[in-house]
């Protein structure tokens, strides 16, 4: 290398090995803060209409869906973060019903949801509760159960959110998540 070109590559290099060091005293970014969700069940609270379609035969191929309408209302508890559905639907035709309670509790700590069933005629509560969150309006929770004998996984789908209608599918999977059958739509509409 030529005498005159050294400088600048000694420039160069110390420039280099400056931003290096600057780089590597740095502390690591900081993630971003969680997202605060503790009002992403706030556009249930209300009184809705509720259609529902349901799989009685799950995970066996079937394709035969009952259908029910009925009512959904929503109503936080003690003006806090928590709320509470009653619900409760029929199908006239072939005189089924179904009444269920839900209770669903936001967590601070892990930004999360904990949706319980509630069975008020037996007193239980429904355990383990899914747990998840929303991204956007979009909200996905699950949870493991038995079912039948066997270890599944349950997922809650809630999607199509606007002031005016909700979308709430239940699916199982029996193979650790690799499919889902979807076993229970419900479509609210006010």
């Amino acid at each position: 290398m030529p005498a005159k070109h050294r400088p600048m590559r000694l420039q160069l290099l110390a420039a280099v090995m400056l931003l290096t060091c600057l780089q590597a005293s740095a502390e690591p970014p900081q993630p971003a803060p969680r997202r605060d969700g503790a009002h992403d069940f706030d556009f249930l609270i209300g009184d809705w209409k509720a259609h529902v379609k349901r799989l009685p035969e799950r995970l066996v191929g079937s394709t035969h869906w009952i259908e029910y309408d009925g009512i959904s209302r929503h109503k936080k508890l003690l003006d806090s973060n928590a709320n509470f559905e009653e619900f409760s639907v029929e199908n006239r035709t072939q005189g089924l019903h179904i009444k269920a309670q839900t209770l669903r509790l936001y967590n601070p700590d892990s930004h999360q949801w904990s949706i319980y069933l509630l069975d008020l005629d037996k007193g239980t509560l429904g355990t383990p509760p899914v747990v998840g969150d929303f991204t956007g309006q979009h909200g996905e929770f699950y949870d493991q159960e038995d079912y039948k004998g066997r270890a599944i996984l349950v997922r809650y789908v809630w999607s199509d959110i606007s002031p005016k209608s909700a979308r709430m599918e239940q699916s199982f999977s029996p193979d650790g998540g690799k499919t889902w059958e979807v076993n229970w739509i419900c479509e609210l509409s006010r």
